[in-house]
C-alpha cells in the first residue's frame, strides 16, 4: 500500500486542501502509513521583481506561512494519523519534486483547479509539472 503519503497545499488556497486532506487521511488510515504535508512559498522568480520586496520578505514570509501550517495541522488532522510538516521556500514544483526523494514517498496527493488559458500558455501550473516528472504516483483531486 502507501506509507508514505505526500500532500501538497497552497496555504493561500483552502481549495488546494479541502478535498485531497480528506482523501489524503484515509489512504494513510488504510495502509496504517504516514502523512507528509508541504506547502512552498514560492519565490519572486527574477532578481528584478524581487527588488520591489523589503529585504526581510522571505524571512516574514516563511514564518507566516509555517504559523499557518501548524495551524492547519492542529484543526485538521485527527490525532490518529501520523503526520509530518515541511516548508519551503522557491520553485513550487521543484521543492515538491525534491521532498519526494528526501521521504521517499509512495503516493503525492494534490488539488488543482482548471487554470485559464492564458495563465496555462504562459507558466503552466505546478500540478502538471510534478505529475509529468514524479518518480512516485500521483492522485490529483479536482478541485
Amino acid at each position: 500500500m502507501f506509507n508514505t503519503v505526500l500532500l501538497t497545499i497552497d496555504l493561500n488556497a483552502p481549495a488546494s486542501w479541502e478535498k485531497a486532506l480528506p482523501q489524503a487521511i484515509e489512504l494513510v488510515r488504510t495502509s496504517k502509513g504516514k502523512l507528509h504535508i508541504i506547502s512552498v512559498v514560492p519565490d519572486m522568480g527574477t532578481p528584478l521583481v524581487e527588488g520591489f520586496f523589503p529585504e526581510d520578505f522571505e524571512t516574514r514570509a516563511v514564518a507566516a506561512a509555517s504559523e499557518a501550517l501548524n495551524k492547519l495541522v492542529v484543526a485538521e488532522i485527527p490525532d490518529d494519523v501520523a503526520v509530518k510538516q515541511h516548508l519551503a521556500f522557491g520553485k513550487i514544483h521543484r521543492k515538491v519534486l525534491k521532498i519526494i526523494e528526501e521521504i521517499e514517498c509512495d503516493l503525492v496527493v494534490m488539488a488543482s483547479h482548471r487554470p485559464d488559458r492564458l495563465r496555462e500558455f504562459l507558466v503552466g501550473s505546478n500540478a502538471d509539472r510534478i505529475v509529468r516528472r514524479s518518480p512516485v504516483s500521483v492522485l490529483v483531486v479536482r478541485a
